[in-house]
């Protein structure tokens, strides 16, 4: 579903925002993109997102490639990945349901079949009896879920999220990873940015990658393909000895 081939961001006077960094997320896979600020994390999203390009390398989402997709053809990459933002981005004279509404219309939906639709987006984020409320009525945790049920609105295959949480307290974060699994068991693909290892270290199913001034250090995957391999190698020698 996502693939990036050595993909280096350098921006002039700043230097390298991402340095050759390459990583593969399967369909269906829940993974976090760990590190301190200024690690590169959204760099990394907003190339996935194709909203800025490599400098060097290639970046791939669901049939769609940097070095084909035209800034043109943007649009038809967006029908297929949410993007969830830390600040929630919402519109704050309008209600949780026009907010929702809004996305639909803007994708082209059939304005026939709006209504219903925001309001099952927000019923599955579990905030339909705050549809009639207004954005700025609501607390961080149902404003992050109007946001979610928004990026929803095109039912993407894949949903990137920077920072979701970084403006929650303990009980709305909560509910908010929740969420995000229940997506996933649907088949959807996350990839979620965040700098928080307590809430990396309570979801020990994901998988982790960790950026590190620009460079990918760490793939919980690979390290634990690594960590077997050794194990099977220790025990052949010793079954051998």
């Amino acid at each position: 579903m996502i693939k990036l081939i050595n993909v280096t961001r350098e921006f002039q006077g700043k230097g390298k925002a991402l340095d050759d960094v390459s990583f593969h997320i399967k369909k269906g896979e829940f993974a976090f993109l760990t590190g301190h600020s200024g690690s590169g994390k959204t760099t990394a999203l907003r190339l996935i997102h194709m909203a800025d390009r490599p400098t060097e390398g290639e970046t791939r989402v669901s049939g769609f490639s940097s070095d084909r997709t035209s800034r043109r053809e943007v649009w038809k990459l967006r029908r297929r990945v949410g993007f969830v933002f830390q600040d929630f981005r919402l519109l704050p004279g309008r209600t949780a349901h026009e907010n929702v509404a809004f996305a639909l219309e803007v994708t082209g939906a059939r304005s026939a079949g709006i209504k219903a639709r925001a309001q099952r987006l927000l019923t599955q984020v579990g905030l339909a009896p705050k549809a009639g409320s207004m954005a700025t009525e609501l607390s961080g945790g149902e404003q992050q879920r109007v946001a979610i049920a928004r990026a929803l609105a095109n039912e993407p295959l894949v949903l990137l999220a920077d920072e979701p949480t970084g403006n929650l307290d303990d009980r709305a974060t909560r509910g908010i990873m929740e969420l995000f699994w229940e997506l996933n068991a649907l088949g959807m693909s996350v990839l979620m940015a965040t700098h928080d290892l307590e809430l990396v270290r309570k979801h020990p199913r994901a998988r982790v990658l960790e950026l590190d001034q620009g460079k990918l250090v760490y793939d919980s995957m690979k390290a634990a393909t690594a960590e077997s391999a050794t194990t099977d190698e220790a025990e052949a020698s010793t079954a051998g000895g």
